[in-house]
């Protein structure tokens, strides 16, 4: 069910959201070593992530019992409400790594980890000074 759903929300934004950025090299602009990019795309990450979060948190069926199954619905509702940091992360994995690299990574590790990172962060109690 959650497989066939993460794979509708891939089709849909890599239509919605297509463009075919070409790669740094490609536009023969200096090249980051690898360290660099993935420290450049730290932050993407976050937003994206950080953007995921707060929907999950915010939706009405949000409930910190939630099975995994049922996070990963809400997730999958999240991502369309969040489709400016999103896009953001693909297109500049695109710039950073080569054109079509973002989705590859968006729709694979990315989603991968999204709803462990999801539900740690939903689930974390807040510290108390």
């Amino acid at each position: 069910m959650i497989l066939a759903t993460v794979f509708g929300v891939s089709l849909v934004l890599q239509t919605s959201l297509s463009g075919t950025p070409r790669s740094s090299a490609e536009r023969g602009e200096p090249v980051l070593a690898l360290h660099q990019r993935d420290a450049a795309m730290l932050p993407l990450l976050h937003r994206a992530t950080e953007c995921i979060v707060r929907k999950v948190k915010g939706d009405p069926r949000f409930h910190a019992e939630l099975r995994a199954n049922d996070i990963s619905d809400l997730i999958v509702d999240a991502i369309p409400n969040c489709e400016q940091p999103v896009r953001s992360l693909i297109d500049t994995h695109d710039r950073m790594f080569g054109a079509g690299s973002g989705e590859v990574f968006f729709t694979g590790p990315y989603l991968d980890i999204l709803p462990a990172a999801v539900t740690r962060q939903v689930t974390e109690k807040p510290a108390t000074k």
